[in-house]
């Protein structure tokens, strides 16, 4: 899907005012508001926009504790282990990928002692053969998709 100027104007509304209104986003860009939901249809239905809830904060939430966990996998049991994965409350996220392991994912704990519970908790599936973690210490870059927007609009 290709998206074009307008759209990125979109998206950099989006996410710079998430609270505001269709109404006030139109008015904003000077669009029709039919024009600017239409647009917004469009990108939610071909995947561009995936989501339009709150952002929240794992630590925030009590589990300060961020880690990454590479899993290896046993041949032919991915899709059993990335779906046992949905079932670990405390995985935020989980990728195939390629390298070093089958599958990245990004953990959170309470605590030193939490995290351990959830790797153990992970090496007891069924199809895991192994699991290396490497903890967060400090976040350098949020997640943001702001900058990628920007360099969509300006062709890059």
């Amino acid at each position: 899907m290709a998206v074009d100027a307008l759209d990125t104007r979109i998206l950099t509304l989006l996410l710079e005012q998430p609270r505001t209104s269709v109404r006030e986003y139109a008015r904003l860009l000077g669009v029709a508001r039919g024009t600017l939901q239409a647009r917004l249809d469009r990108m939610e239905r071909d995947g561009v926009i995936t989501g339009t809830g709150p952002s929240l904060s794992p630590a925030a939430l009590g589990h300060p504790v961020l880690a990454f966990v590479h899993i290896e996998v046993t041949q032919g049991h991915l899709d059993e282990v990335g779906d046992a994965l949905a079932a670990v409350p405390e995985i935020i996220e989980a990728f195939s990928i390629t390298g070093g392991g089958d599958l990245l994912t990004r953990v959170a704990a309470r605590d030193n002692g939490h995290l351990e519970d959830v790797i153990q908790q992970l090496i007891n599936l069924p199809g895991v053969v192994r699991t290396r973690t490497e903890v967060a210490l400090r976040e350098r870059v949020a997640h943001r998709v702001l900058p990628l927007v920007a360099s969509v609009a300006a062709g890059r």
